[in-house]
């Protein structure tokens, strides 16, 4: 499944994602979920337990002038990158 989180951590149940994410899963923060790929953010603790691979929209960290502050346990995927983790999950849970 391709979990997508769209809003910002603050206001995102992150506990029930992980519940719901297994392994083989995908997790890609887009839009202001990209908030969540900080490096050192609490967010980013929660989602470290996560089974799914974290993935981030780099438009959307470049566009809210955050590269050099995400991650490097998360990677990061362009457009293309977002329809190949579409095609190859057949449900998605947007969060």
């Amino acid at each position: 499944m391709l979990h997508t989180l769209f809003h910002s951590p603050a206001h995102s149940d992150l506990e029930t994602l992980l519940l719901m994410a297994s392994e083989g899963d995908d997790l890609l923060l887009l839009q202001d979920g990209v908030l969540a790929a900080l490096a050192g953010s609490r967010a980013l603790a929660q989602l470290s337990a996560c089974k799914a691979t974290l993935w981030v929209l780099d438009e959307d960290v470049q566009a809210r002038g955050l590269a050099g502050q995400i991650s490097t346990n998360v990677r990061s995927v362009d457009y293309t990158g977002f329809v190949t983790l579409t095609v190859r999950h057949q449900q998605q849970m947007v969060w």
